[in-house]
Order: C-alpha cells, then sequence, then structure tokens
C-alpha cells in the first residue's frame, strides 16, 4: 500500500506540475496574439482608470491570470505547497535578512525554474511563413517591431490585471499571485525571443524540446541563440541554470510591484512590465539583426 500511494503521489505531482505549465504557456500564447490590447504610454492616472483595468483586453489578461493561479492553487504536489509556503516565509520575512527568508526565497525559484523549463515546449510558436501570412505586405523588419510592441502590450496587461486583482478586499494567495504574473509574463517573453529568431531567418535548431531550451538560454542571456557560450545545458550549477535563477530572481522582485495597494500596482505592475519586454526584444532583436548583417557580409 505504501508503495501504491508514493506511485500515486508522483502521479499527481506530475500532473499538477503539467496543469501549471500548460495554463501558463497558453495565457502567454493568447495574450502575446490578441488584437484588443491597450497600449499603456499614457500617464499613471490615465493607465489605472482606462489603459490598464477598464480594457477588454485587461479582462482577458486577468482571467488569464486567475487560470494560472488556478492551476498553481489546485496543483496537488508537495513540491506545489512547500513553495507556496516558502514563498509565503519569505515575503513575511522581507528585509530581516533572516536564513530563513533565503531559504524560502531559493525554494521559490527552483520551483519557478521547473514550470518556466515545462512551459517552453508548450507555447505556441508562429515560424517565418506564418508570420508572414498574419501581415500580408509587411517586410520582416516591420513584423519583427509588430512583435515586440504586441509582447510588451501582453506583458503590461498581465502587470495591471494583477495589480486590479490585488486591490480586491481579499487576496487569497499572496505568493500564488506572485507566481502567477511571473510565468505569464516569462512565457509571454519567451514567446517574442523565439518568434523573432524565426522571422529574422535564424531559428533555434533541434526538436521542439531542444528550440525551447535555446530560447530559454536566450531569453536568460539577453543574446541570440548563436551568441550563447557555455551550450544549454540546465543541470544544477551550470551557467545556464545560475542565470536562469538570477533572471527568475529579478522577475520575481518585478512581480511584487503588481501588489501595491489600491491600483498604484496595477500602474506600476502595467508600465515595469511594458518597458522591460520592450527592452527584452530590442536586445534580442539588435542581436539578430547583427548576425544577419555579419552573415550577408562573409557571403
Amino acid at each position: 500500500m505504501a508503495k501504491i500511494r508514493i506511485v500515486r503521489r508522483r502521479g499527481e505531482q506530475a500532473d499538477g506540475q503539467d496543469a501549471v505549465a500548460e495554463q501558463a504557456a497558453q495565457v502567454a500564447t493568447e495574450l502575446s496574439e490578441a488584437d484588443n490590447l491597450p497600449d499603456v504610454t499614457g500617464t499613471a492616472a490615465e493607465a489605472a482608470t482606462g489603459g490598464v483595468v477598464g480594457e477588454r483586453g485587461a479582462v482577458a489578461a486577468l482571467r488569464g491570470v486567475r487560470r494560472v493561479t488556478g492551476a498553481i492553487g489546485t496543483a496537488r504536489t508537495g513540491v506545489a505547497r512547500q513553495s507556496a509556503q516558502a514563498a509565503r516565509r519569505a515575503s513575511q520575512s522581507a528585509g530581516r535578512g533572516t536564513r530563513a527568508a533565503q531559504r524560502g526565497m531559493s525554494s521559490a525559484i527552483t520551483w519557478l525554474t521547473g514550470q518556466v523549463v515545462a512551459m517552453g515546449p508548450r507555447l505556441k510558436i508562429r515560424d517565418q511563413a506564418t508570420l508572414r501570412q498574419q501581415w500580408p505586405g509587411r517586410s520582416d523588419e516591420e513584423i519583427a517591431e509588430l512583435l515586440v510592441d504586441r509582447a510588451g502590450r501582453a506583458s503590461a496587461a498581465v502587470g495591471g490585471a494583477t495589480g486590479a486583482w490585488a486591490a480586491l478586499p481579499v487576496l487569497p494567495a499572496f505568493p500564488a499571485e506572485i507566481a502567477s504574473e511571473t510565468l505569464a509574463v516569462i512565457g509571454i517573453e519567451l514567446k517574442l525571443v523565439a518568434e523573432l529568431h524565426e522571422i529574422m531567418g535564424q531559428p533555434a535548431q533541434g526538436n521542439g524540446t531542444d528550440r525551447a531550451r535555446a530560447y530559454l538560454a536566450a531569453w536568460a542571456h539577453r543574446r541570440g541563440v548563436f551568441a550563447i557560450r557555455g551550450g544549454f545545458v540546465l543541470a544544477a550549477g551550470s551557467p545556464l541554470a545560475r542565470m536562469l535563477r538570477r533572471r527568475l530572481a529579478a522577475r520575481v522582485r518585478r512581480s511584487a510591484f503588481a501588489l501595491g495597494p489600491l491600483l498604484t500596482g496595477a500602474v506600476a505592475g502595467a508600465m515595469i512590465n511594458r518597458r522591460e519586454t520592450r527592452k527584452l526584444g530590442q536586445e534580442i532583436l539588435k542581436d539578430l539583426r547583427h548576425h544577419n548583417r555579419e552573415l550577408g557580409q562573409a557571403g
């Protein structure tokens, strides 16, 4: 009986991990490809009253974040429960510099790392032909800029939606909210990185898992796949694993801004997310353009 319980528990853990990664990938895809997301470029007051909370696109983002949070909350895995508890202890101990807080954050980052790795192959990535078909008459450069703009809007919508939810009288799961916002935004950014490589004619090679790992490395290093040194190995202690953990820790800290009081988090989350996602896209695009020029000169 004990062995049966262990096998069943492991199966539930796998199902829980799959559910969270699947939901996050779906939400990232839906928002990245949505046509009705607002462009959050106005003042903070305008963003809070109309640019973030009041738009239909933000409603879709809110529903998406709730779906990811629901998957996290219902994932019947010891890992998910332990990481949520650790994240809660870390948030409660913030500013105290305790070892317990550090261990809690480390546990949460470890769990998030696993979710991000699992999410990568589940993202719907459009290839060059599909992107050209979607925007007929546009050059590849114009399509690349559109991808950056749309990803920025999607990322802003997630931050705004999370902040709007945090303004409700009851917020049941603070750590789960942070995890949901983090996973949704990273999914949007991973999809952007992959599709920029596609439209610029420099897709990663290999099977779906290999390509997802390569794009994750590009996201972590903020470089084109071709420029990454040290390979795409994610074993504990590898250069990519260390870089990924650092990026995730920074992303978690930014996600916390979306949970500020009285919609201030909605404004901060939207603005910060949009800025950082666009910055990432422009850095990757600059790298890809430079590499294309080098290839052209070499040819």
